[in-house]
Parts: structure tokens; sequence; C-alpha cells
């Protein structure tokens, strides 16, 4: 990573470790279960002392030791303090107890673009290109400073109030990833995995293209590519087959998905020097306001209903009508440190004056 950007989280974290010492679980109140993953859930949390919402991520240490996950939770908490861009989720906290990390990020109450996507079956093209353009500047962020995201899929992508999107979970991101090498761990979710990482041949970059395509792919279809339940045949035909569009497809269309599912990845589309730039000037985007889509200028093809502050009608009731301490996230509340996550504390404590809102670090030419 970017040694600027290494100093400036150490500056980050040292500010922040003071102002997070008196910061737990207690300060806030428990309002809703809104997901859960493999060894984390999040609740919906106001902070008793302002009353801003947030989404709390709580992981259970016990089981990131178990899994062998403690470089890839440390890699999701530095990227979140030190990565800035409007579609890239938010965080204003970051503490621990004894037995639990905790991360207060910004809510979206839009839900998942998977949900919409669930209820919507399948969207027009320049539906999903409104959030394909926000996509490919949030990953063009994170590639500058060398990270690959891996873990690209509607579930990971949350929808604001606003109708614009934030990627999310960065469990599963490299840092000091420079090109098309340097990673050789086999991760992801399998419909969206790349041919690369299934060769273990080693990657880079370019799997954030490859997962571009197949969410595309999934918004303008209903399912991802190469689709079957069957996981070992899944594995064939992303390693070997080439995919096949429905007729509606337009021309540009298919022809973006085809440079973005090339199998070989210096030969994929977004891998050449010209990285992004490369995807913004083919004909699919042809019109696109790219500092429009940045500045949220443009008005987004789904405004979610919101009915106040923690509606959570947006998200999975598999979920939200789960009782709050049912899936073991809340009952723990010690206070006591585990000094083997020293450097996890931070606040952006400014933000809340903000409404999470803070400048961004990048602007569009």
């Amino acid at each position: 990573m970017n040694a600027m950007v290494e100093t400036y989280g150490r500056e980050v974290t040292e500010r922040c470790e003071k102002v997070t010492d008196k910061l737990s679980i207690n300060s806030f109140t428990m309002m809703c279960v809104i997901g859960k993953g493999s060894y984390a859930e999040v609740i919906l949390a106001r902070k008793k002392d302002t009353g801003v919402i947030y989404a709390l991520k709580i992981l259970k240490k016990k089981k990131i030791e178990q899994r062998n996950q403690r470089e890839h939770v440390r890699t999701e908490r530095n990227i979140l303090t030190e990565m800035n861009h409007p579609f890239l989720i938010k965080m204003a906290f970051a503490f621990q107890n004894e037995k639990k990390l905790y991360f207060a990020l910004e809510y979206c109450p839009g839900g998942e673009l998977f949900n919409l996507l669930q209820k919507r079956r399948r969207f027009s093209e320049e539906h999903a290109r409104f959030y394909v353009c926000q996509m490919i500047l949030a990953l063009e962020h994170l590639h500058k400073y060398d990270i690959i995201y891996r873990d690209l899929k509607p579930e990971n992508v949350l929808i604001d109030i606003d109708g614009y999107i934030r990627l999310t979970d960065f469990g599963l991101s490299k840092t000091g990833i420079s090109g098309n090498k340097g990673a050789y761990s086999v991760c992801g979710t399998p419909e969206y995995l790349a041919p690369e990482i299934l060769f273990q041949r080693g990657h880079g970059k370019a799997v954030d293209w490859w997962t571009l395509g197949a969410i595309l792919f999934e918004m303008l279809t209903g399912l991802p590519p190469f689709y079957t339940p069957n996981r070992e045949e899944l594995f064939q035909k992303i390693k070997y087959y080439a995919l096949k569009y429905p007729p509606y497809l337009s021309p540009n269309a298919k022809n973006l998905l085809d440079g973005l599912f090339q199998k070989e990845p210096s030969k994929r589309l977004g891998s050449g020097t010209g990285g992004a730039e490369e995807i913004k000037a083919h004909p699919w985007f042809q019109g696109v306001d790219w500092k429009s889509i940045y500045n949220k200028e443009i008005k987004a093809p789904f405004l979610p209903i919101i009915k106040s502050d923690v509606d959570v009608s947006n998200f999975d009731p598999e979920f939200t009508e789960a009782p709050i301490g049912s899936l073991g996230s809340i009952t723990d509340t010690s206070t006591e440190i585990d000094q083997s996550y020293t450097g996890w504390s931070y606040s952006g404590n400014d933000l809340e004056a903000a409404g999470m809102d803070r400048p961004t670090t990048m602007e569009i030419e």
C-alpha cells in the first residue's frame, strides 16, 4: 500500500486510541439484526450520546482465530480507516472488548442490492449501468492504492437513502497488489470466482474486473454467469466454457461482457496500462458523465422508501425478524481489552456532526 496512506493510517490510529478508550457496546442501543456472516453479525444500533444510527458489525474473536482470519480482519479494518470514497462504506468507530471486535459503519437504509434484484428479477441496462459506473469508480480507487477487493457480489453492495451504492465487507481484500499477480489464496464466492483464482497460478487486479462482469451479467439476466448448483461443474464452466447471452441484451452489453470475461487476465478489459479507463471508454458507457456520477448529481433509478431513521424494511426479514441476541452477537458486554489486538481502535468522531459524510479525496477530471 502507498507509504503515504500507511503513514496517515498510523497517525489516525494513534489519535483515535484515546478517543475510543471509553467506547464500548454499552455506548449503543441495539435496535435490530440486519445481517449475518460466517463469523460476523450486523446490528442496527443507535449511539446513546448522539442519537446517530449505525450498522454495528460485530466479529467474534474466537471464530476469527479458529478460521485463521486475523490477517483478513486486520486488512478490513485498515481499509475502512484509510480508504475514502463516495462509493465505499464509511466507518465512524472501531473498538473491542475481551471477546469481540466492533465496526460502527454508516447505515444504508436501502438494503442490499441482492434484495432489490430478487424483487425486480433483473434490471434494465440503464438501471444496471447506473450501479456499474459507481462500482468501477470504487474499484478504480482501491486499485490506485494497490488493493484488490475480491468479493464484489450483490450481497456486498448496499444502497443509501439517495439510491447510490456503497461497497462493503473488505474481509477478502488484499493489499500490496500492483498488477495481475501477487495473490494466491483461493477465496471468494464460488459463482463470482475468476478463472485464475481456480487455476491457482496467482492473481491480481484483473479478478475485480471479472467480478464486475459477473455482477453486471446477474443484474441484466437475474442469475450469475455459468450458474449451476453443481460446484464442480460451475468451476469447469468458469475455467473453460464460453458464456452464452440471452437475446435481449444489446450488442454493446454483450461486447462489454466479452471483454470482462476474458479467461486470460492479461487480455481482460481493464487489465492493460489504462486500467479502469479502458472500461470507461467502452461504447456501452457512451454518454456517461462520470463526474456527475461521482458527485451524486444524477437521479437514481431506484429510491428506497424510508419511513424512519430505523426503517429496515429493505433488508431480509430472515435477519430483521430474528430477536436481538438470538444470534449470540451482543450477549457479552465486557469492556475488558484484549491487548493482542493493539492498534485496533479508530474514531472518525467528526463524522457524526456531518451525518457520516466527509470530504472525498479524489476529483474526477
